[in-house]
């Protein structure tokens, strides 16, 4: 390789090129940076601001000295006049002391004479619907006329009773509600004494309290009731049952081992129950029965299982549905209750039917089944068809009893040939939907899940959350063991505390009214606190049906309207509890007439519980007040500062 070759490779290397450009740029750069300094001067701060002070004190100097101006003149201030004389009117001087020389004021004499005329009148602030405060004022409520003394509203109405077109099927004995509501007070019969207490109201109650002797006259050879001086006596006997509902009783149990009273068998339906003496004595076998009739020739029947402490109410097999849910009840009775259950295609069996809990017991005693009569005999017959063709099985007859029991599932129905009457009834068809619903000539549907078949016995059923809760249409699904227990435990602390603070233990109590029952948590809680009591469990029609929960609980109850009166007899109740219901009910209907309702049912000597809002209490107080009764306030457990309080009402004997 030659010298020169290598030279030229030294020239043509990256690192010679990089060292050129760099010697380049940076004499560039200096020629740059020279020849622009030439041609820029930077600004002398030290030199303007010495001119400028220069200049500032020429002018100063040179300037001509302004002449001073005149003095101001001196203004004559007058002091503020003294404030005026202060006239007092009240009764306080100026230390704060009580004073006998006062000034009244100004008033408005139209406003004294409205006093002077309202002086049976209360008044007070209340919210609207709207959170506004509207002026509240009722005058006090007047007595009614004697001859209402047993009114029941929806059932005396006697000019929309002359309108029906027809009274074959019992439709006078529904109800037909008047369009005007009570508007005063029903009084109490003359001597009515205060009832006597249960047990002992099961044997005997007084006289005055329900002065009515048809009864007597009409029934007294058979064993149900006789009068002896100041008092009414109950042997325990029936039409059929004249030697004592307890022999009666345990021929049933031996009948039909498997009926298990107490345990399986909860609670039952006596239907037509003259003074119900099998519901009376089944109580002391742990079954509570419900116990109805019409108000018909024998009208009281229903006012003295009442006034025996037993659970009862008005009811009848006309052309509506009962007000019970399905699946209701484990058995239904039916002793002489004067009922043609297989007419209309056995509408009214079907009704049964309904009501009664898959796998219950229908009983009747009647003379069809042990007479030899030949209507009888067809009346038997009748009953064997169609008892065969919606799938009971006739389980014993014995005597003049016999005994049948439903299915426990849709099996038997769904092989029944095409066409069998009566047919089933529409999937749609709602079996718990009662408020004024006609009776449907079809056979209720089980539920394909076994809902209401398979409840515990009791009393484990009371607190085991059934599975006919997740059939409840209402908002909460996953949650809904968690509210019913929940909601028992509240009212467990809450009765606890009522009975404890309140002295429940010192006042008589036997029938109890829970106008919103809810899942039945105030009902199971009297019961675990040992109170010898029974209660009517309402679920209200403006909330979630939970009726069934409250039968699959071991539990009694109906369906109600409060914007309309209950189906009892006046003087039914020793304790009424409502619990936030007029809150509610407020948008509706008029809450005076819920509380004159709440009178009429309401037993002399009784007590009201109202547990609502903070905002509602004084228009509450204010017609306690005007209905006669003792009221008061109170605080809940949650102290002075809740929205909520008690209003305690007591009704005078």
């Amino acid at each position: 390789m030659k010298l020169s070759d290598v030279g030229l490779d030294a020239v043509k290397t990256p690192r010679l090129v990089k060292v050129i450009a760099f010697a380049f740029i940076s004499i560039t750069t200096i020629f740059l940076f020279n020849h622009f300094s030439d041609s820029f001067s930077y600004p002398s701060l030290i030199s303007s601001s010495n001119n400028n002070v220069s200049e500032a004190l020429q002018t100063d100097t040179t300037a001509a000295s302004p002449s001073p101006p005149p003095p101001r003149p001196r203004l004559k201030i007058s002091p503020p006049p003294l404030p005026p004389t202060v006239v007092r009117t009240g009764i306080i001087d100026e230390n704060g002391a009580m004073s006998d020389s006062f000034e009244i004021g100004v008033f408005d004499p139209d406003t004294i004479d409205e006093i002077k005329t309202t002086g049976n009148s209360s008044s007070s602030l209340s919210e609207d619907g709207d959170g506004s405060k509207v002026e509240f004022r009722i005058e006090k409520l007047s007595v009614c006329d004697k001859r209402k003394t047993d009114h029941i509203p929806c059932l005396d109405n006697e000019e929309e009773i002359k309108r029906l077109n027809s009274t074959d099927r019992g439709e006078n004995y529904e109800r037909h509600c008047p369009k005007e509501s009570l508007a005063c007070l029903i009084p109490p019969p003359d001597g009515y004494k205060k009832p006597i207490p249960w047990p002992q109201s099961r044997d005997k109650v007084w006289f005055n309290n329900v002065p009515h002797t048809r009864l007597v006259e009409d029934k007294g050879g058979q064993n149900w009731i006789r009068r002896e001086k100041d008092k009414f006596v109950f042997p325990g006997g029936g039409t059929q049952f004249i030697h004592g509902a307890d022999h009666y009783l345990d021929q049933i149990s031996q009948m039909v081992p498997g009926i298990t009273f107490g345990e399986r068998t909860r609670v039952a339906l006596d239907i037509g129950c003259g003074v119900a003496s099998f519901g009376a004595f089944l109580m002391q076998r742990n079954t509570t029965t419900l116990s109805v009739a019409p108000k018909d020739v024998h009208e009281n029947q229903i006012q003295f299982a009442l006034e025996r402490g037993v659970p009862a109410m008005v009811a009848v097999f006309a052309t509506r549905r009962l007000l019970y849910p399905s699946q209701a009840f484990e058995m239904i009775h039916c002793s002489r209750c004067r009922i043609n259950w297989t007419r209309d295609d056995g509408i009214l069996l079907l009704e049964v039917n309904r009501m009664l809990r898959a796998g219950g017991y229908f009983v009747w005693a009647a003379q069809p089944v042990y007479k030899h009569e030949d209507n009888l005999q067809e009346q038997w017959k009748e009953m064997v068809d169609l008892t065969n063709r919606i799938c009971w099985e006739l389980i014993k007859k014995e005597g003049y009893i016999a005994v049948w029991r439903k299915p426990l599932n849709n099996s038997c129905y769904n092989s029944r040939e095409a066409g069998a009457k009566p047919p089933l009834c529409r999937p749609d068809d709602d079996p718990d939907d009662v408020w004024y619903v006609d009776m449907k000539p079809c056979i209720t549907r089980l539920p394909e899940n076994g809902y209401g078949a398979n409840v515990s016995t009791w009393p484990a059923r009371l607190h085991d959350p059934p599975e006919r809760l997740q059939s409840i249409r209402m908002d909460a699904y996953i949650s809904r063991k968690e509210i019913m227990k929940a909601e028992s435990r509240f009212w467990f602390e809450t009765v606890e505390s009522y009975v404890r603070v309140f002295r429940w233990n010192e006042f008589t109590l036997r029938n109890v009214l829970d106008m919103k029952a809810g899942f039945g948590g105030f009902a199971a809680a009297l019961n675990d606190l040992g109170i010898d009591c029974w209660v009517m469990n309402v679920v209200p029609i403006s909330g979630f049906n939970t009726l069934p929960v409250i039968y699959d609980r071991g539990l009694v109850g109906t369906m109600h309207d409060w914007c309309e009166p209950f189906d009892t007899y006046p003087r039914t109740y020793d304790l009424i509890h409502a619990a936030f219901l007029l809150s509610n009910e407020k948008k509706r209907c008029n809450i005076t007439n819920i509380m004159v309702e709440m009178d009429r049912m309401l037993r002399p000597g009784g007590r009201v519980y109202i547990r609502d809002s903070l905002s509602l209490m004084d228009q509450l107080q204010q017609t306690a007040t005007a209905i006669g009764w003792k009221a008061g306030v109170h605080d809940t457990g949650e102290g002075p500062h809740a929205s909520v309080r008690i209003l305690i009402c007591d009704k005078g004997i």
